[in-house]
C-alpha cells in the first residue's frame, strides 16, 4: 500500500476533455446534450461530441465563434479551437482549418 506521500507524487487531478483536445472537429460533427451525476445535488449537463467514446466537452463560446465564422463563410468544413488559460480563465478560439 502506498504511502501519503507516494499517493501525492503520483497524483494526477481529473481534467474534463474538451473540443481543443482534438486535433480538428468536422462541422458536420454531431453535438449532444449530456447530463452528468444524474439524481445528485451536483448534477450537470453540458454540450458534448463523442469520438473514440470519449467524451468532449463544446463550451458555449465556441458554438458562439463557429456560428460567426460559418455565417461569414458557409462552405467552411473543418476548424480546430485555441485554449488558453485554467479554470475560470480559460478561453477559447475557434480556428478555421479550410
Amino acid at each position: 500500500m502506498p504511502s501519503i506521500g507516494e499517493s501525492a507524487e503520483n497524483y494526477v487531478p481529473a481534467s474534463t476533455l474538451t473540443i481543443a483536445d482534438l486535433e480538428d472537429v468536422s462541422v458536420k460533427e454531431e453535438v449532444i446534450e449530456k447530463t452528468y451525476k444524474e439524481g445528485t445535488d451536483d448534477e450537470y449537463t453540458n454540450n458534448v461530441i463523442v469520438q473514440s467514446g470519449k467524451d468532449y466537452r463544446v463550451p458555449d463560446v465556441v458554438l458562439k465563434q463557429l456560428k460567426v465564422m460559418i455565417e461569414a463563410k458557409p462552405k467552411m468544413t473543418t476548424f480546430k479551437v485555441k485554449k488558453e488559460g485554467t479554470g475560470i480563465n480559460t478561453s477559447y478560439t475557434v480556428i478555421p482549418l479550410d
